[in-house]
């Protein structure tokens, strides 16, 4: 029992990083009544944890090979542990924003670290069985996530999902110090211009879209955002052409195998997980579910994720080419996701169970496969670059999917709400913010329920065109992941790092 102590601790590390992604879907509603704050910013605080995953985690990862990798993941866990005390205590949404932001800097340094450690822990079978477990643990976090939420939320405050951060984070962290051997690379180098440009350039565009989103494609905030990240990827690009240690080696996507699961990574968190955040408005502002409830709907998703992660392991490993696995669950992604348009302002929230675990599906075939599948479609030396860049491209989804989604999801419900009601900017806002009870509150009796039922259609119609989207994005992703992949098949290589993920 010993020998998976190690395990144990990573184990540990990275379910609550991960859960963090999606555990604050739920208490949103709270959120947004509590510190007053709008569909913005509620995006901001899903979107920048998330953000601060995607671009930092290849230069925190050169980081730790230089300077001890062991050491900068114990260095991430407390920053977590800080950070999310800061957002339990945050008492305004920029402060909650910002506290998220931090939390995002810890978790980037213990994810990028997790695949060097179990490493360096474990050989041979051993290091299959860790790989497989932790394979599952990603998996299964995210989906994970706002059932815990809807929980703690309900019994405790939402401050609470991030209070539970705290012990855990010290359980994980007193085992790994404890187990956990350091291990680095002296001769690794550092591309400071790559993470300022790679960073600058996210942040720049999810920014951009969000603006665009609440004030128009044309507005200038948002061009002016979109010009910024024009300039910081064309910086990137140039840095990374030119550096003789790039953080990501570009030379990489002219392999059509590689540029194809990079696709696939941009395209699974996209489609499966991008939309539960304004689904959970619906159930609890909308449907009148409590946070318990609401977290509830998305167990089908979960068992389906974590039954099939499993099977797809066993029975789909070195037997079907990766590309075909990972093409094929992005469709049922793209089935299960054109299943939930089916909502209107009729539906009560069981009409998205068969979607949600259609997707489930999906998503429990396209993970165990997609890390092993992408570190295999590199030459062996840029092994765990490959697997730190799958890891980004999957956290970039979401962001990218959660600022497209929210501009679309405002965008029809007032559209709805503008035929229907007086001045319909401001009651979209107040909707799209969880508010839907203090609209319908304020109508006069007799039109209660009138408004009501436009408060239905409205945000029936904001599901609707963002499960379409999903389901268009996670097609895509599917059908070019089987084109750009259809000449490899399954690695054989003796001992690929993270192969039997």
């Amino acid at each position: 029992m010993r020998k998976w102590l190690p395990l144990i601790a990573i184990s540990l590390g990275t379910f609550m990083l991960l859960v963090d992604v999606t555990i604050v879907n739920v208490a949103l509603p709270d959120i947004a009544a509590d510190l007053r704050t709008g569909l913005g910013d509620l995006q901001w605080v899903i979107d920048i944890y998330a953000l601060a995953l995607a671009a930092l985690m290849l230069g925190v990862g050169s980081a730790a090979d230089r300077f001890g990798r062991k050491r900068i993941y114990l260095i991430g866990m407390v920053l977590f542990a800080l950070a999310s005390l800061g957002c339990a205590l945050a008492d305004s949404s920029q402060a909650l924003i910002t506290a998220r932001a931090i939390q995002g800097i810890g978790g980037a340094a213990m994810f990028a670290t997790t695949i060097a450690l179990i490493n360096t822990a474990y050989a041979g079978r051993d290091r299959g069985i860790a790989f497989g477990v932790w394979g599952a643990i990603n998996g299964f976090a995210a989906a994970a996530g706002p059932i815990i939420g809807g929980l703690l939320t309900e019994q405790y405050g939402w401050p609470s999902i991030f209070v539970v951060n705290i012990p855990v984070s010290v359980l994980a962290f007193v085992v790994a110090f404890r187990v956990i051997r350091e291990s680095s690379d002296p001769a690794a180098k550092i591309d400071p211009v790559g993470v300022v440009s790679f960073t600058v350039a996210a942040f720049a565009l999810t920014y951009g879209l969000i603006r665009a989103g609440e004030d128009g494609w044309t507005a200038g905030a948002a061009l002016v955002a979109f010009a910024v990240a024009a300039v910081g990827l064309a910086v990137f690009v140039a840095a990374e052409r030119t550096r003789a240690y790039p953080m990501l080696d570009l030379s990489l996507f002219k392999r059509p195998a590689f540029t194809g699961l990079m696709v696939a990574a941009l395209a699974v968190n996209m489609a499966a997980f991008s939309a539960m955040a304004f689904a959970s408005l619906w159930f609890q502002s909308v449907l009148g579910l409590g946070p318990i409830a609401a977290g509830a709907v998305f167990v089908p998703l979960s068992l389906a994720s974590l039954v099939c992660s499993i099977v797809a392991g066993r029975v789909l490993h070195d037997r079907v080419a990766p590309g075909l696995v990972i093409g094929g669950g992005l469709l049922l992604i793209g089935v299960g996701s054109a299943l939930q348009a089916l909502v209107d302002g009729d539906s009560s929230w069981t009409v998205l169970v068969p979607g949600l675990i259609v997707t489930g599906v999906g998503v429990g075939v396209v993970m165990p496969t997609l890390s092993s599948a992408a570190t295999a479609a590199a030459p062996r030396e840029r092994g765990g670059m490959a697997g730190g860049t799958v890891n980004t491209f999957r956290q970039l989804g979401l962001v990218l999917g959660i600022a497209i989604l929210g501009g679309v999801f405002a965008g029809r419900v007032e559209n709805v709400v503008g035929d229907r009601l007086p001045d319909a900017h401001r009651v979209a806002d107040l909707l799209t913010g969880g508010q839907a009870r203090a609209v319908t509150g304020a109508a006069p009796a007799e039109q209660r329920a009138a408004v009501d039922e436009i408060v239905h259609a409205a945000f029936a119609s904001g599901l609707r065109w963002s499960y379409l989207l999903c389901a268009a994005a996670a097609v895509i992703g599917g059908v070019l992941t089987i084109v750009l992949t259809r000449s490899r098949r399954p690695a054989t290589t003796p001992e690929p790092a993270p192969a039997s993920v």
